[in-house]
C-alpha cells in the first residue's frame, strides 16, 4: 500500500499521509516523496489548492519516523533530516494556497508540516507540540521559525523550550489554527474553505501569498514595493478581466487561472 495518497477532486489535490499504524509517521521516503509531490503541484494546472491531511483518527502526523533513525549515528542522520526539512520547506514554498486537515494530533514534524501550510484546521481532541526539546534535541525542520511567526515570540518560546503540548482550543485561542471541529464535521470544513477559494482568482491568492510572506520581514517600504510587484502580475490577467466583467453583470466569476 502506498504511504502517500494522492487524490483530484474537482480542483484541490487531496494528499494523505497514508502510515496509520506508526501514527503517520514522517520516514525519509515519505519525505522524498512528499517533496516529488510538491515539485509536481507547482507545473500542474487542475490544481488550485492543496490539502494535507493523515489516515486514521489517532494522528495528523506524529513527527519524525525516530523509529527509523534509531541506531543511526548523528553524522549519518543528516540525509534523514534533510529530507524532513526539504519536504516541509518545499510544500511551504507551493505558490498555490495549503490546507491542513488535521484529523489527529501533531508533534515535532508533524505540527512543523501543518505550519507550512497556510491555513490549519483541526479536530475537537487533538494535541499539538514541538517536544523535540524532550527528547535531547530541537525543532529543526523550521518549527523555531514559523511557530513564532504564528503565535509570538513568548508563546512559542514557552511551547518549544519547555516541549509544551496543547490542546486544539488552546491551539485556536493563540492563533495556531484557524478552526476547531467534530472529528465528523474535518471533511465539511475542508470542503467549505476549499469553496471559498473557488471563489477567488487562482492568480489574486497566489499573487496576495507570496506578497504577504515576502513582505513580512521586511520594512512597510519595502513590503509596499513587494505588493506592487505582486499586484502587477494580476493586472493584465484575464482573471482580472474576467471579475470585473462578473461583477459588473452581477454572475459567479469563471476564474481559468489565466
Amino acid at each position: 500500500m502506498s504511504e502517500i495518497l494522492v487524490e483530484l477532486h474537482g480542483h484541490a489535490l487531496w494528499v494523505t499521509l497514508n502510515r496509520p499504524e506508526v501514527r503517520n509517521a514522517l520516514s525519509r521516503s515519505v519525505n522524498l516523496r512528499l517533496q516529488e509531490i510538491a515539485l509536481e503541484i507547482e507545473n500542474r494546472d487542475d490544481v488550485r489548492v492543496v490539502v494535507i491531511t493523515g489516515a486514521g483518527d489517532k494522528a495528523f502526523c506524529a513527527g519524525a519516523d525516530l523509529k527509523e533513525r534509531r541506531g543511526i549515528d548523528a553524522a549519518d542522520a543528516r540525509p534523514f533530516i534533510n529530507a524532513i526539512s526539504g519536504a516541509i520547506n518545499d510544500l511551504g514554498a507551493l505558490r498555490k494556497p495549503t490546507i491542513a486537515a488535521m484529523n489527529g494530533s501533531a508533534y515535532g514534524g508533524g505540527l512543523e508540516l501543518a505550519m507550512a501550510c497556510d491555513f490549519r484546521i483541526t479536530v475537537e481532541g487533538a494535541e499539538v507540540g514541538l517536544t523535540e526539546t524532550r527528547l535531547g534535541i530541537m525543532p529543526g525542520a523550521g518549527g523555531t521559525q514559523r511557530l513564532p511567526r504564528l503565535i509570538g515570540e513568548a508563546r512559542a518560546k514557552e511551547m518549544i523550550m519547555l516541549g509544551r503540548r496543547v490542546t486544539a482550543a488552546r491551539a485556536l485561542e493563540i492563533g495556531l489554527v484557524h478552526q476547531v471541529v467534530p472529528r465528523a464535521s474535518l471533511k465539511a470544513a475542508v470542503q467549505a474553505w476549499i469553496a471559498e477559494l473557488d471563489l477567488c482568482a487562482p492568480l489574486g491568492v497566489s499573487a496576495a501569498k507570496s506578497a504577504i510572506e515576502r513582505g513580512h520581514a521586511t520594512s512597510l517600504d519595502a513590503g509596499l514595493d513587494i505588493e506592487r510587484e505582486c499586484y502587477e502580475t494580476t493586472l493584465f490577467s484575464e482573471d482580472r478581466d474576467e471579475g470585473l466583467a462578473a461583477f459588473a453583470e452581477g454572475r459567479p466569476p469563471k476564474y481559468q487561472g489565466r
